[in-house]
């Protein structure tokens, strides 16, 4: 940080009594309140006490923030629903997700999502007992990070042995530490267990290894029918096996050194029995539909992630650099979807799908502290090469005609993005004035049409581009309390590999999905004007954006066809939308001092956003409703309550272009309204030792989610499936040694 903001005037209140530091806002270790934009932080205390097993638990007291989660209903043969898959295939902010924002484990990119009918890989590679924090950035962010940043950004930072080393004052310090952590979660019948070892080896080594490993079933709902079949609207059964570790080693060998050994393996697996496609008995229909009904259907997916880094820090003091940073690492990511199909008198159908990403990043960063006059400046600047070689199979049994197994969706390509780019963070009395740019070139690039080309009409094309993502920020500090600030920046994402040459042919339905070499990457700029406010008993962070998107890409729109055998109906992904989204978002804590004993306080965030097609003025479906969280938590020294109250506005049809979600003449089904409450409790048996105890929906109101929905038709009779858990009991044990 420029020097000059420790003659700035800082807030001194008990809230800031140690400053946040993030890293995802500028590149480097950076006084949170010193950001030109909107940032929320979610760090490793909170995600235990709140005992958060998936990203949407981890966000869900973000305002404009959601993840969709929805079970697992599908047929194996059968085309995709918006709805009806099963993980989480990212993170929606402020209106846009998938891969729209740009996610990173420790500044690595991870890999995207890919999804083809009823095949989804979502982006889940993740294990949240590994994590020290999670960063999230609002609104484009490719001025510093390139493709995939245009509604914002989201790095998990692992822990390091530090995390566990630390000692209070005056202790003596330690050479072994760690965490064991065990939960059980009545929602999912879940049960966790996770522990932690750290070592101070000498004065210029760490290590650190976790281990974790978590099993459950399907996740509850308010569903009532428990038919084995298409009407079933409670979970099918499910198992799931997640396991994960994470190793490092810290290594000082000098005052300015400092190099970061990471090794991260995540693995998780589900195994569904889909009830929910059996035909019902006794079958009817014609004597082809007799002989196709589904009488038994499973389902199995797999994920694992491995990732590789030395992360090195170099104190250099010279004309050109104070400090420069390297960043090397390999990551491989693989899934695979295995999917089973018992007809009733026709040939077993089995669908076994995969994709992959195995990814080289490499990056070098410096920063020089300059100073004019009254300006003092930190220019950050360095270069990105990042390279992906991504590849999928399908194959198994019974294929739909003209198709023949094993084949490719899209052909192997690698993927390669080199990037320069510069930062000035110049200071001057109260003031902050941040410029960026940064400079992109692409390239898609077919490295082998086996398996592809044929069966595909055409080979797959190869496409190359460039992007320049400028940004501007500005922070004033009115007073000790108070600063205001305000940023302009662009953001891009280019096509991915699926997009550009992905074919589909299907001559039962006559249907022909064709590739488009001539996509372009999408654009945003965005605007924000915000105000902080750092008072005695009071944080509050408000701000209003707005974001204008271009080029949307559009996955599988009808251009032509009737779907006869002549003129079968050709999809094709395109680029076609123009959106503008634009909100507010408010959140902040109002401490009300000692009471009885203890301290009381009381979080809250509110949400809201619009969205439209500025082509069609129609609604942009992926903005969510509104929401409102508010939490009231006491704090003594042996234990605290949490009551957390949350309001999810409806979505009305006003607010849904049902046309481009559900085939005509059926309507999207919409979501009413629904307040919920959450009550957690936490007991610290010893300084080392705490206890939590948590029931979530303790009203048992029944309700959905936007996210969750979005795809069904307001005629299904299967739409309590995806309701939410009614009331479950949660509870976990921390011990740190």
């Amino acid at each position: 940080m420029v020097p000059a903001h420790a003659q700035s005037t800082a807030p001194r209140n008990a809230h800031a009594a140690l400053p946040e530091v993030v890293v995802s806002g500028s590149r480097q270790e950076q006084a949170a309140d010193e950001l030109p934009l909107s940032y929320d932080v979610i760090n490793a205390n909170t995600l235990s006490n709140q005992q958060s097993r998936n990203l949407r638990e981890a966000l869900e007291n973000l305002p404009n923030t959601s993840v969709k989660r929805s079970p697992a209903r599908f047929s194996v043969g059968g085309a995709t629903a918006s709805a009806g898959r099963d993980g989480n295939v990212g993170i929606n902010i402020r209106g846009l997700g998938g891969n729209r924002v740009l996610l990173m484990t420790d500044g690595v990119r991870m890999p995207r999502s890919y999804a083809f009918r009823t095949t989804t890989f979502d982006r889940e590679y993740l294990s949240l007992e590994l994590l020290k924090r999670i960063e999230v950035v609002r609104g484009p962010a490719s001025a510093l990070y390139g493709s995939d940043g245009m509604a914002g950004l989201v790095n998990f930072i692992t822990h390091e042995p530090a995390d566990f080393l630390a000692v209070g004052k005056g202790e003596t310090p330690k050479t072994l530490g760690g965490r064991i952590a065990a939960g059980w979660s009545g929602d999912d019948n879940g049960h966790t267990l996770a522990g932690t070892v750290a070592g101070q080896a000498s004065d210029t080594l760490q290590w650190m290894l976790t281990a974790t490993t978590r099993g459950a079933h399907a996740m509850d709902n308010m569903g009532t029918n428990h038919e084995p079949n298409l009407n079933r609207t409670r979970p099918n059964p499910q198992d799931d096996r997640d396991n994960a570790v994470l190793g490092k080693i810290v290594l000082r060998p000098h005052a300015t050194q400092r190099h970061v050994f990471t090794l991260e393996h995540v693995q998780k697996k589900s195994d569904v029995d889909l009830l929910s496609s059996r035909n019902p008995l006794p079958l009817r229909g014609t004597p082809a539909q007799i002989a196709g009904a589904i009488v038994d259907e499973y389902s199995s997916r797999s994920m694992e992630r491995n990732r590789l880094t030395w992360d090195a820090r170099f104190g250099l003091g010279t004309d050109w650099a104070d400090h420069v940073r390297t960043v090397v690492a390999y990551q491989d990511a693989q899934s695979r979807q295995v999917g089973t199909s018992v007809r009733n008198t026709l040939p077993l159908r089995v669908r076994d799908n995969s994709y992959g990403e195995s990814t080289w990043q490499a990056g070098v960063q410096a920063d020089k502290i300059l100073r004019s006059g009254g300006w003092a400046h930190k220019i950050t600047y360095g270069l990105d090469h990042v390279r992906s070689d991504i590849s999928n199979l399908y194959t198994g049994l019974a294929p739909l005609p003209p198709e023949v197994f094993p084949l490719k969706r899209f052909p192997d390509t690698r993927e390669t993005t080199s990037a320069l780019y510069v930062q000035d963070e110049s200071v001057h009395g109260n003031w902050s004035l941040t410029p960026g740019l940064r400079f992109d070139h692409f390239s898609l690039d077919v490295t082998s049409q086996a398996g592809f080309y044929p069966p595909a009409k055409q080979p797959g094309q190869s496409l190359s581009g460039s992007a320049l993502s400028p940004k501007i920020g500005v922070l004033y500090r009115a007073t000790e309390q108070w600063s205001v600030f305000g940023q302009y920046a662009a953001g891009f994402r280019a096509p991915d590999a699926g997009q550009v040459n992905g074919y589909y042919e299907n001559a039962a339905e006559q249907v022909i999905i064709i590739p488009n070499p001539d996509l372009r990457p999408e654009k945003s700029r965005g605007v924000e004007l915000g105000v902080r406010g750092r008072l005695d008993r009071l944080s509050l962070d408000a701000a209003v954006f707005g974001s204008h998107y271009s080029n949307l890409i559009m996955d599988t729109v009808l251009i032509r066809g009737t779907g006869t055998a002549a003129d079968p109906r050709i999809f094709q992904t395109i680029n076609t939308e123009r959106a503008r989204i634009t909100g507010f978002e408010l959140k902040g804590q109002y401490d009300w001092g000692r009471v009885a004993g203890g301290r009381l306080v009381t979080p809250f965030s509110y949400g809201k956003a619009r969205g439209v097609n500025r082509a069609t003025g129609k609604p942009i479906n992926s903005v969510d409703p509104a929401q409102l969280a508010l939490g009231v938590q006491y704090d003594t020294a042996a234990w605290g309550l949490r009551l957390d109250m949350r309001h999810h506005a409806a979505k009305t049809a006003k607010d849904i272009d049902s046309a481009s979600s559900v085939k005509p003449p059926n309507t999207q089904f919409t979501v009413p309204s629904a307040t919920t409450l959450d009550v957690s409790a936490q007991w610290r048996l010893r300084k080392d030792l705490r206890l939590n105890f948590a029931v979530h929906n303790l009203t048992n109101r029944k309700y959905w989610l936007w996210p969750d929905v979005y795809g069904l038709a307001a005629s299904s009779t299967t739409n309590d499936a995806y309701t939410q858990p009614g009331r479950s009991v949660h509870v976990s044990l921390v011990k740190d040694f």
